[in-house]
């Protein structure tokens, strides 16, 4: 028992080794608070292009991937016998035309009826409408772009005879696409039409900048989640359709907020906590240390409430304020009390992208 006890002030006598660490101080920041999720890519603009009739394909005008303008023609079926009826139709036109004219001067001179004048009127109005009616029919032989953009690849093949509803390829509008994607409806509350919004395909920076267009009013009843759709500017057209994508709304910032890096942010099964460098007290100074270098100094491990976390920062809302140092590497060699050197030679990055000073 006597040397056990010995032992025991032996080692509870010998000096603690001091700790090297890197801290930063907590100072108020402009947080920059965000949702970020998970969307779909699709073109604002896209569809799978039919004909209305049918017919042999005569011609395809397109490629793949091809830019198209609006109402350039796309596929030319074989017209022949369509456009000679419209040539016989403008004949008999321009012929009851001419009779119309002839029974309206013969009235105007006094030798001709108004039974035969209204007659040739309305022989030459039907005959304009057949013409109109048969250019109709006429045009359905040819499919156009209905708006500009980049075609597909062509699904019909020259001589192959098609029926009215089959796809010739689609057109995708690729300089404006939409994303959709979900939010809690919690969150719900904080979204507005107009509001910007960021995009990426990479875990990296968030290049594409939109806006939400439109908010689903109602909440999915099994996922408690609420439909979002924004617009994006894709000029130079780096994203596709069908694509996945990450999403980060954008809301309004903070002033004052408490933030400190989350590498000085440790979990355990008792909380999350910090190490809170304190100058030591007198008693407690280490030898080494003098009024002209570093004076000794301790940690005090504080549990902390966490709040939001965005771009390596995370919100503290209790247990560190403004002008505290907390540690930010070493705290795997630390507990409480234990006596630290600081050293910020070498210093994780303090202030994210998330959080900037004010």
């Amino acid at each position: 028992m006597f040397r056990d006890k010995a032992i025991q002030e032996y080692f509870a006598s010998m000096p603690v080794a001091q700790v090297t660490v890197s801290t930063a101080k907590i100072e108020p920041v402009k947080w920059l608070p965000n949702i970020e999720t998970i969307g779909t890519v699709g073109a604002a603009r896209g569809v799978d292009l039919t004909v209305e009739t049918t017919g042999i394909v005569k011609e395809i005008f397109f490629h793949a991937n091809e830019r198209v303008e609006l109402g350039q023609v796309l596929v030319q079926l074989d017209d022949a016998v369509q456009a000679a009826d419209v040539e016989v139709a403008k004949t008999q036109a321009k012929l009851d035309k001419q009779a119309f004219d002839r029974a309206t001067e013969l009235q105007k001179r006094g030798v001709g009826s108004e039974v035969t004048t209204d007659s040739a009127r309305a022989a030459a109005e039907t005959s304009t409408s057949q013409v109109a009616k048969l250019q109709a029919v006429l045009d359905q032989k040819q499919l156009r772009a209905p708006y500009s953009g980049t075609m597909g690849i062509p699904r019909v093949e020259l001589g192959q005879f098609i029926q009215p509803g089959t796809a010739v390829a689609t057109l995708q509008d690729l300089d404006t696409m939409r994303a959709d994607f979900s939010v809690p409806e919690q969150q719900l509350d904080l979204l507005k039409i107009g509001q910007p919004v960021a995009f990426s395909v990479t875990d990296g920076d968030f290049p594409f900048k939109g806006a939400i267009t439109g908010i689903e009013p109602k909440v999915d009843p099994s996922s408690r989640l609420v439909s979002v759709r924004a617009e994006i500017s894709n000029p130079q057209g780096k994203l596709s359709p069908g694509q996945f994508v990450q999403v980060r709304v954008e809301l309004p910032a903070e002033d004052n907020v408490i933030a400190i890096p989350e590498t000085a942010l440790v979990s355990s099964l008792y909380g999350d906590f910090v190490f809170v460098v304190k100058p030591a007290p007198a008693a407690e100074k280490t030898a080494d240390a003098t009024a002209s270098e570093n004076p000794g100094h301790i940690v005090s491990q504080i549990f902390v409430d966490v709040g939001r976390r965005s771009d390596g920062s995370v919100e503290i809302l209790k247990g560190v304020s403004a002008g505290d140092e907390v540690v930010t590497a070493g705290q795997n060699r630390l507990s409480n009390n234990t006596p630290v050197t600081v050293d910020n030679s070498v210093t994780p990055q303090s202030t994210a992208d998330g959080a900037s000073k004010p």
